[in-house]
């Protein structure tokens, strides 16, 4: 590499990598060739558009990744063609969301998502986020006592603010959600637009992968609407994927209806993106082709053993785990009298690498909080098993404890 500075910097996070634990619920370790496809020649092409209606020439190829890209995403997820729309063009997350919602909620309109504090994400309506200044959030929570979701206390909520969407799925909850009961609750939701019930939209960007590895439900027949990112436990790329329900529709201004999955394909381009990055797209590919192996089915079953080995151990010596362990990925600790940056910096200096995070009711800034968030994804991908994370949680525990 001619650039010697950003060759340094390139070792020096290799290195970085090699020598830490990585705890993060959110990061994973992508695979030779999903670094390839990514760094492919693909970088070079600009396919404003979609397949087939580009707005430059030279399409040829990127058209093909791009359909074998939403075949793959489909095909993963058990999903037919005829019924479901996915667009893999969103270039990651947060964006996906927003497309969402500027496709389906009018502005100023109503998106109900579990607070911040409580293990929701910024882009589900947060005050901070541009999805909390174009549209109003309607916050749920847990439960006080059993830091489980409510579902009682949604519908109470969801009946009473009649929000135009709800959404499940979270970036700190440590539980499996009843997508049903979130169905249920949003087919009782009358929206005062006459004949127009509540939007179900889930994220499940944090446990796609267990999702696809059948080691977590699927929200398919439930939403309306499925958001993802494709790194996290999916072990893909910075990227995202968006499927809409067919059959779903939504009058445009001339009173004619039109599929939900036209109107986020719209959202995305021209609404919020340029052109896509097809090196991206052609890498979400070979991590949909990896994540719909019998390898991949078993490593998602690990992770999950995994977490709920070290939930386990934690809490034996005395660590308090939110909602009282984990059915994903991810645990979610109170740190008691350290705070969660505190608790950060310490795992950092012996090689653990984690983040802090608000609790439920957290009595904390987010900047300083309570807790700090647990994953599993990254080092089951390097191996570990469950006799690694009995030793691992002794290592946290004597960090915390010193």
């Amino acid at each position: 590499m001619k650039d010697k500075q950003i060759e340094k910097l390139i070792k020096a996070e290799e290195g970085r990598q090699k020598k830490t634990i990585s705890l993060i619920a959110s990061e994973n370790y992508v695979s030779a060739d999903v670094l390839k496809a990514l760094g492919s020649k693909f970088t070079n092409k600009y396919s404003e558009g979609y397949p087939g209606h580009r707005y430059y020439k030279g399409q040829t190829f990127t058209d093909q990744v791009e359909e074998l890209c939403r075949s793959r995403a489909l095909k993963l997820f058990k999903l037919n063609s005829k019924d479901w729309a996915v667009n893999v063009q969103a270039l990651s997350g947060s964006p996906a969301n927003l497309a969402v919602y500027l496709a389906l909620v009018p502005p100023g309109g109503k998106v109900m998502g579990m607070s911040l504090d409580h293990g929701g994400h910024l882009t589900h309506g947060h005050k901070v986020s541009a999805t909390g200044k174009i549209w109003t959030q309607v916050p749920y929570g847990v439960d006080k006592n059993t830091e489980v979701i409510n579902y009682d206390e949604i519908k109470k909520i969801a009946v009473a603010e009649k929000p135009d969407m709800i959404i499940a799925g979270y970036t700190a909850y440590p539980r499996t959600v009843d997508f049903k009961k979130f169905r249920e609750i949003a087919d009782v939701v009358v929206h005062p637009e006459a004949g127009r019930r509540t939007i179900l939209m889930v994220d499940m960007s944090h446990f796609a992968g267990l999702v696809a590895g059948g080691a977590y439900p699927s929200p398919f027949d439930y939403a309306d609407v499925v958001t993802t990112t494709t790194h996290k436990t999916l072990r893909g790329p910075r990227s995202a994927l968006i499927f809409s329900r067919r059959d779903k529709t939504k009058l445009n201004a001339k009173g004619n209806p039109v599929s939900f999955g036209d109107l986020i394909d719209k959202a995305v381009f021209p609404g919020l993106q340029g052109g896509p990055h097809m090196n991206q797209i052609a890498a979400v590919a070979v991590t949909l082709k990896e994540a719909s192996t019998p390898a991949f089915k078993k490593y998602a079953k690990q992770v999950v053993k995994n977490a709920k080995v070290l939930a386990e151990e934690l809490k034996k010596m005395g660590w308090k785990i939110i909602s009282g362990g984990t059915d994903s990925h991810l645990i979610l600790v109170d740190t008691g009298k350290i705070s969660g940056a505190e608790a950060s910096d310490r795992l950092e200096k012996v090689g653990i690498i984690v983040n802090k995070n608000t609790i439920p009711n957290e009595p904390r800034s987010p900047m300083d909080p309570s807790g700090i968030r647990l994953g599993t994804a990254g080092e089951t991908t390097r191996g570990a098993k469950e006799k690694d994370m009995v030793k691992l949680a002794k290592r946290i525990d004597q960090a915390l404890k010193k």
